[in-house]
């Protein structure tokens, strides 16, 4: 409270679900407004996607910092307020935010690897993030949303579909070659759709979960149902032997990656994206040199990505319209419930905090 003579006056606050200790349900608390600085924009939260991720930080199992902090770092919304020096926005715009609160001018930086940059921090897990009214970024981290994408999509894009173009570039995809997605939750649904995009002959979706392989389906997907089949067996069955070029593995499952090394072609590459804390093993004759394949672990993304990402949308050769299972209000009780279903793999794709 700020007193002037006889008047007090009320700090600005707003609502925002945080995580105060590791282990425990999510709280909901009054907090002051964030105010941007001379490069930054003030952002009024429209959208925040619920990742699986968030249900790492809340158990623990990955490292936040400082707490209590507010969690969230899939977001869309409006921009409220601009800091004196941004030139590129103005009050009004819709904006998409890269997660990564980077320097800028580390070497990292300047080449384009700006997750290794050792002053940058993610919202969400080490600044506040978007499960929130408002949210502060440096305007280098904020995207122009266009008008054709909902503030929905624009917000899982930050993190499940920006992440799956990273690992596709990062396997280094070529038109007609072919790819296995492991996982096909809201970072499977988009690497379907953005491995068409970038001309994959085919792609085979690899999931225990029929509904998720049904809506792969729709986009175009082999579907691949492991709690039937075993899938590398599968998927050299569907490849005539060869096995796939490239293979994704989203869920973060000793099991799972071990099948996408072993479903890889000669010359085949297995980027993995799912976070795991045990090990997984690999015949390393058999499996990666007689064969001269790779294993490649894919870090986030890059802001540089994010355009090309916005025009896929754009398009329509990206559509989101059933990666978002439903929108949930900014409450503490169903985030928490939802950060349960989906440490338990449940149904949801993406669930979405509408503010």
């Amino acid at each position: 409270m700020d007193t002037i003579g006889r008047i007090t006056y009320a700090a600005p606050s707003m609502k925002a679900i945080r995580l105060v200790h590791q282990g425990r349900p999510l709280e909901l608390h009054d907090v002051p407004m964030p105010q941007p600085g001379a490069h930054d924009v003030l952002i009024r939260v429209k959208a925040a996607g619920v990742c699986h991720s968030d249900a790492h930080y809340r158990a623990g199992k990955s490292r936040v910092h400082p707490l209590p902090l507010t969690l969230g770092h899939e977001v869309a919304g409006v921009i409220e307020q601009i800091g004196r020096d941004v030139k590129q926005f103005q009050s009004g715009d819709r904006v998409c935010l890269h997660y990564l609160a980077k320097c800028g001018c580390c070497n990292w930086c300047s080449d384009g690897d700006e997750q290794f940059c050792a002053a940058s921090q993610m919202i969400g897990k080490y600044r506040d993030g978007g499960y929130a009214e408002y949210i502060v970024m440096p305007e280098r981290s904020v995207f122009k949303l266009p008008d054709e994408i909902p503030f929905e999509h624009g917000a899982i894009m930050m993190c499940s579909s920006a992440t799956s173009l990273h690992a596709l570039n990062k396997a280094r995809l070529q038109a007609g070659e072919t790819v296995a997605v492991f996982g096909v939750g809201g970072l499977g649904m988009s690497a379907i759709q953005l491995a068409l995009a970038l001309g994959a002959s085919a792609v085979y979706a690899v999931d225990i979960n029929r509904r998720k392989l049904e809506i792969a389906t729709r986009f175009g997907a082999t579907p691949v149902n492991a709690a039937i089949d075993d899938p590398v067996a599968v998927i050299l069955q569907l490849t005539g032997g060869r096995g796939v070029d490239v293979a994704l593995e989203l869920i973060g499952l000793p099991l799972t990656m071990q099948q996408a090394v072993r479903s890889l072609a000669i010359h085949g590459r297995a980027a993995l994206v799912g976070i795991m804390e045990h090990s997984f093993d690999v015949a390393p004759y058999h499996e990666i040199i007689n064969k001269e394949a790779e294993i490649i672990g894919v870090s986030d993304h890059l802001a540089s990505e994010i355009p090309l990402l916005l025009e896929f949308a754009r398009r329509g050769q990206l559509d989101l319209s059933h990666a978002v299972s439903r929108t949930i209000p900014l409450e503490a009780g169903v985030v928490n419930e939802t950060l349960d279903r989906l440490e338990k793999f449940g149904d949801d794709l993406r669930v979405v905090i509408k503010p």
